[in-house]
């Protein structure tokens, strides 16, 4: 439980060292009854002596009689030479504490415990967080609660005699149990009911008869998306009150049952979930800098302006304002002008977003959603899955308070509908290039150019009043040329104003020549390209060149270092270049040393490309690009997993890359250009047969991290997938090969076995078509690990086996300690225990000696399998507790899903259902946002056992139900064990 994790550290906290407090006095009765003088502990003596001095600090400062003393050592029937004991343990207390903390009073004693009282200090934290609490402050109240139970260590007056000490054991007892109930039902209001159901699992299989910790544990499933096990909870509860005490549940939990049972929305979170770390309403202040020089539009920002304003005020309804216009129209800057200019009539705050509708991949509701809950105070762990929940969640947030949202480059109506505020007192501002008349309730507004006078007007206050006033006819020959588009008349104004040497006539000159501009495209988009060929035309013959050739990269952003690598420049050189580019807004600096096109600079740039750039210094600027990230990514997986043969058998870069001077480092780079790297990966594969296709398959190898993480898989896997299409196409075995045997690791992790079987199995006949040494070991070791969870436990081990052989032939002894880690399981099925043991430990002493980075893990993982088989659990936990934080370090969610869930299991074959509970509840919420539903059916399986085993029998048929569920859909022959847990006893734990 977290307050017994937290225990030490509130400790420090609440009962300050001899180095805080000098020589300060310290007591503890939360735990075994102690002492301390600073940092030095203090001998309490005997039993009784202990129990003479727990009397006296429960007395709270007050003296009490030697008799009732004697009473609360010694009972009803003290011996006779009680009274004489008494005085000598209160002679040896006063020696070691000192006459100023015992005193002598009227024949009894008084012991002045001062601040540093464990007790008191709890009853301090239990006060400020009913205040907190009263005030509305549950971040608050929780924090101070948390701190009142951290202060518990084990059980209170440990081993003390006496009937007053078990009475008063038996009340702090109960204390500490409302604290944790009340604590845990501020975690359910807070929103953290997926976090809290591990906790209540346990709590609830400690105090079975008790049915407040039931009822949270209802609540919390049943938010949590596990309706079934929040009525399998109330099933077992019914069911042992009746067998027990021959009654039935109480009022609250009967009535709680029914509104489960009729799914009533009241049940849903609470409409404003708070983060831990505030103390009011999170008040986000999104919106952009307003331009300074913002100009004309002077009935747009009425019109916008009061629809808005109108909406915040009392009894307004719901303001929808959609912007339309062609790009570089100015919608973007009049809707941040509006909005600033609306602020205060929303004082609950703004909410900004960028949907990058343009783009080849808009922005997704359901990320944006995700973006904003936690804007608005949500807690990562509060926020569900699917769009449809996440947008109720976010509509209920919103109520009662006055908002406005400020939707920037919508692609169409679909892309916003979930994003807009349900409720009165707020309002959505949206932009976009599409009309969005299929937008109910919508207020549209066409954005269309400039007037020739508001045109006019930005350009002076750009360029400066006294050189347009001697030029005006050269000055509205610019602001026509550039067809009065806002953006393009910027981008003019803003280079003529830092060439003092050129005139405004030199600059009309130079747009008067139609031949620089787009004829041949649409109006709309002319105007658009026009205005870049006015700044594109201006630039030096250098900027130009990194102008066309950044563009040509997929990727969302670029770093420095990876632009230094397509323009062929060190990197200080390219920053120089870079600046220089973002000075005259053709691209912006998105954060320090990374930088971004607009999207529709970024169209045109492309095309500046095709028409400026030969197909030769196009395809090596993206092969520079690739070599970058292929030898960074190299660099990071070389001290990720030292004595990799794999960086063997790559194709050779052309360009160095990133050096890290530590795997921490190297991992930042990795996650940090994780979206930008893959783009690079599918933008090789989009180049058909003349592309790099070689490296990229090869920079998915030394980016496999990404894969396993969860974090990036589904991005990863589309990027395999593209490349498989491209290699089977033009006839490249050997890149086909291992984008297969990616490929189907990525359906292993996803559950999808028999498609994982089909993707290894072509993988290797094609490895072994062209000899290729690292297709002819990973793929029967992916054969050996798909054959596993399908009990084909001799092909399993087969696989392996040629695996291993492969590896050792190829000298990768890091492939071979997989090889044999893997095959231990096999081992193990197969009934050759000591052999399992054998090689899971040849495996991790490999690990061990080469160093290895989260794959150390992974050998960890295995020989916690082999010893728990062996029966030796301690050291199978030991292993395990081992594997976690490399696991958490390398940030691989998904083996530190399958550690816990490992440690479940260990915990339930050695009887402590509760902890397996727990550890499985963990598992499961890690795994939560992974997909996957292989694994999670197999750890909602050993869930439903450890609740079997503790008497929760409903909800662990729930658990079951759920997995077979899965297991069915999956074609998994593990259903055939739920099954016979469903139907008949227990059967054995199911293996992953």
């Amino acid at each position: 439980m977290r307050a017994r994790r937290a225990v030490r550290r509130h400790q420090g906290a609440g009962m300050a060292s001899g180095k805080d407090q000098g020589g300060a006095l310290r007591f503890a009765v939360l735990g075994p009854v102690r002492a301390w003088r600073g940092a030095e502990p203090i001998s309490a003596g005997s039993p009784q002596q202990k129990a003479l001095l727990g009397a006296l600090l429960l007395r709270g400062g007050r003296a009490a009689t030697a008799q009732e003393l004697l009473d609360a050592v010694w009972g009803e029937d003290p011996p006779p030479t009680a009274l004489a004991a008494l005085r000598s343990y209160a002679f040896r207390l006063r020696k070691a504490l000192g006459a100023e903390a015992l005193a002598t009073v009227d024949g009894g004693y008084v012991l002045h415990a001062g601040d540093g009282f464990d007790l008191f200090l709890a009853e301090r934290h239990q006060a400020a967080a009913e205040k907190a609490r009263a005030a509305g402050d549950l971040a608050t109240a929780r924090e101070e609660l948390r701190g009142a139970l951290a202060l518990f260590d084990g059980e209170p007056l440990a081993g003390l005699p006496g009937p007053y000490a078990e009475t008063q054991r038996t009340r702090l007892l109960e204390w500490r149990l409302q604290l944790t109930e009340t604590c845990l039902d501020l975690d359910l209001q807070a929103g953290c009911h997926a976090e809290a159901v591990s906790e209540l699992t346990v709590l609830s299989a400690e105090h079975p008869l008790r049915e407040r910790p039931r009822a949270l544990l209802m609540l919390a499933l049943y938010r949590s998306g596990r309706q079934a096990e929040a009525l399998g909870v109330y099933a077992d509860t019914r069911r042992l009150l009746d067998d027990e005490l021959g009654v039935d549940p109480g009022a609250e939990l009967a009535e709680l049952h029914q509104r489960v049972l009729e799914a009533d929305p009241s049940l849903l979170p609470p409409p404003v979930p708070q983060a831990e770390a505030v103390t009011e309403p999170v008040r986000p202040a999104q919106l952009p800098a307003t331009v300074a020089d913002f100009t004309g539009r002077v009935a747009f920002v009425r019109e916008l302006g009061e629809r808005l304003a109108a909406s915040s005020a009392e009894g307004g309804v719901m303001s929808v304002s959609a912007v339309a216009g062609i790009g570089g129209v100015g919608k973007t800057t009049l809707a941040v002008h509006v909005a600033h200019a609306v602020a205060g009539t929303f004082p609950d705050g703004q909410l900004y977003i960028d949907l990058q509708g343009t783009a080849a991949r808009p922005a997704e509701p359901e990320t944006v959603l995700a973006s904003f809950l936690r804007s608005l105070g949500v807690t990562d762990s509060a926020i569900p899955e699917s769009l449809a929940d996440r947008a109720a969640l976010y509509r209920s947030t919103l109520a009662g308070r006055r908002i406005l949202t400020l939707l920037d480059n919508a692609h169409d109506a679909a892309q916003v509908r979930h994003l807009l505020p349900g409720t009165p007192g707020c309002a959505a501002l949206i932009t976009s290039r599409a009309r969005m008349v299929d937008l109910a309730g919508a207020h549209l507004v066409d954005l269309d150019v400039m007037s020739p006078e508001e045109a006019l007007l930005l350009f002076t206050r750009i360029v400066g009043e006294e050189r347009v006033a001697a030029e005006r006819q050269a000055a509205l020959d610019v602001v026509a040329a550039c067809g009065f588009l806002p953006l393009a008349i910027r981008i003019a104004a803003s280079r003529l104003a830092t060439r003092r040497t050129w005139t405004v006539s030199f600059l009309a000159r130079k747009l008067s020549d139609e031949r620089r501009r787009l004829d041949e495209l649409k109006a709309g988009d002319l105007a658009v390209k026009a205005t870049f060929e006015l700044g594109y035309g201006q630039l030096t013959a250098q900027q130009a060149r990194a102008f066309r050739l950044l563009a040509l990269a997929d990727g969302p952003d670029i770093s420095l270092e990876a632009a230094a690598a397509v323009l062929d420049l060190d990197v200080y050189d390219a920053e120089e270049l870079l600046e220089t580019l973002v000075d005259i807004s053709l691209i912006e600096s998105a954060a320090p040393a990374r930088y971004r096109y607009h999207d529709l600079v970024r169209l045109y740039a492309r095309d500046c490309a095709e028409r400026h750039e030969g197909d030769d210094a196009r395809c090596a600027a993206v092969s520079r690009l690739l070599d970058f990230y292929l030898a960074s990514a190299m660099c990071a997986y070389e001290l990720e997993n030292p004595g990799d043969r794999l960086l063997a058998h790559l194709a050779p870069v052309g360009r160095a890359g990133m050096s890290f001077g530590s795997r921490e480092e190297g991992l930042d780079w990795l996650f940090t250009e994780a979206p930008s790297l893959l783009a690079a990966v599918r933008q090789a594969a989009a180049g058909g047969c003349e592309g790099p296709m070689r490296r990229a398959v090869d920079l998915l190898l030394v980016s496999q991290d990404l894969m396993e993480s969860g974090i990036h898989a589904r991005q990863y896997e589309r990027a395999t997938r593209s490349l498989v299409a491209t290699a089977d196409a033009c006839g490249e075995p050997l890149v086909e090969g291992r984008a297969r045997v990616l490929l189907g690791q990525q359906y292993s992790l996803a559950g999808r076995l028999e498609e994982a079987d089909r993707e290894a199995e072509r993988s290797l006949a094609l490895g072994r078509a062209v000899g290729d040494p690292l297709t002819s070991s990973y793929a029967p070791n992916l054969r050996g690990m798909v054959a596993f969870p399908l009990r084909r436990f001799r092909d399993c081990a087969d696989h392996h086996s040629q695996a291993l052989e492969a590896f050792v032939a190829d000298g990768n002894r890091h492939g071979g300690a997989a090889a044999l880690s893997n095959l231990s399981r096999a081992q193990i099925e197969l009934g050759d225990v000591t052999a399992a043991v054998a090689s899971a430990e040849q495996a991790l002493s490999i690990y061990r000696e080469l160093r290895a980075g989260f794959r150390l893990g992974n050998g960890l993982y295995a020989l916690a399998i082999a010893l728990t088989a062996a029966g030796r659990r301690e050291e199978a936990l030991a292993s395990l507790s081992e594997a976690l934080p490399v696991f958490r370090a390398a940030r691989q969610q998904f083996w530190e899903a399958m550690s816990l869930f490992r440690m479940a299991e260990v915990h339930l074959t050695s009887g402590a259902h509760r902890q397996s509970a727990a550890l499985a509840e963990q598992s499961l919420n890690a795994l939560r946002d992974l997909g996957g539903e292989l694994y999670r059916a197999k750890v909602l399986t050993v869930l439903g056992r450890a609740l079997a085993e503790a008497g929760q029998v409903d909800r662990a048929r729930a658990c079951w139900r759920d997995a077979l569920a899965a297991f069915v859909a999956l074609g998994s022959p593990d259903a055939d064990e739920v099954r016979r847990l469903l139907h008949g006893p227990a059967a054995p734990a199911i293996a992953v």
